[in-house]
């Protein structure tokens, strides 16, 4: 693994010029971890808009909706205390209560917990039938089952390697920050302003800030852009040079956690409403936004039909026909 770390004494000069394909190198990365910073900001910025819009116009259908399941519970926990169901109707009527409460818990994201744990013991068909006993698979599928674990494990073991050494080159990351700061802490400290005038204090403690705010942000590629700001006549040596390459290399390590970063972000979350193209995405709204409507109507007109007892059995008759379990 190529070595990160730097020492956290100064070999750089005060000033980095240009000229050479090194600090032409230095340079470029810089840049590129700029642009690909950028780029992630950007995309979460327009992100976390979609989402936002997305809410603002389906939240209030998708809060009418679940405030109409909810508004289900009463009737349909009356009706079984009423007296007038048959054995069969109150097991339907525990299904619908259940499947409600599902409903509301999987899709909307509601703690329906009570109500779940209360009828999916009193639901007979939620009882999961006990399994067969097993059967021992003939030897060839025992062996293929244990060459599939055999490559899972070793899977496994290289997620852990690949992650201990993203931690490595995390710390080496830190350890470069604090270098570089130290440098330019110790070029550019408002105290060495000390005797010249206001205005050359005032550059030389807002300079000082930016140092000082990029190191809290961990923004290594921004304090070597200040160090590479800097500009003079004086030759490079060749150990300047030399730490200045590693400084590139951990650069490139930071473009590479940039790049999966971005590569993450860019990927479309399965089935959620704002993901995909423009188009996709009104396409879904204007779907969504059609059934969330229309269901919040229909379970609105149902909940007057719930509290007379002929439309209720009307309606669990309806149910049964359909081979429909829920609402």
């Amino acid at each position: 693994m190529a070595d990160y770390s730097l020492p956290l004494r100064q070999l750089l000069p005060d000033h980095v010029p240009t000229s050479t394909p090194i600090q032409q190198a230095f340079r470029q990365a810089i840049r590129t971890v700029e642009s690909l910073r950028e780029q992630l900001q950007a995309l979460r910025t327009a992100q976390a808009a979609t989402r936002q819009a997305y809410w603002q116009q389906v939240g209030p259908l998708a809060a009418a909706t679940v405030a109409s399941r909810r508004a289900l519970y009463e009737p349909l926990e009356t009706a079984l205390t009423d007296g007038y169901l048959s054995r069969a109707e109150e097991k339907q009527v525990i299904e619908l209560l259940l499947r409600n409460a599902l409903s509301l818990q999987l899709r909307f994201g509601e703690d329906e917990a009570a109500i779940v744990e209360r009828y999916s013991t009193a639901s007979l068909s939620t009882v999961p039938t006990p399994a067969p006993s097993p059967v021992e698979p003939p030897p060839h599928e025992l062996a293929a089952a244990a060459a599939k674990a055999r490559r899972q494990r070793q899977q496994q073991q290289a997620r852990e390697a690949q992650a201990k050494a993203a931690d490595t080159a995390s710390q080496a990351l830190l350890q470069n920050t604090k270098a570089v700061y130290r440098q330019l802490a110790r070029l550019h400290h408002p105290d060495r302003a000390a005797q010249a005038d206001a205005a050359a204090q005032q550059a030389q403690t807002a300079f000082m800030q930016r140092i000082t705010a990029a190191y809290a942000a961990g923004d290594l590629a921004g304090l070597l852009a200040l160090l590479a700001d800097e500009e003079t006549s004086a030759p490079p040596t060749s150990q300047a040079e030399e730490l200045l390459q590693r400084y590139t290399q951990a650069l490139v390590q930071q473009q590479a956690q940039l790049s999966q970063q971005l590569a993450q972000a860019q990927r479309p979350l399965e089935d959620a409403p704002w993901s995909g193209t423009e188009k996709q995405q009104r396409a879904r709204l204007r779907q969504i936004k059609r059934n969330l409507r229309a269901e919040s109507e229909y379970l609105g007109f149902l909940l007057t039909q719930l509290r007379e007892p002929a439309s209720l059995r009307n309606l669990l008759r309806e149910l049964t026909a359909a081979g429909q379990q829920e609402i």
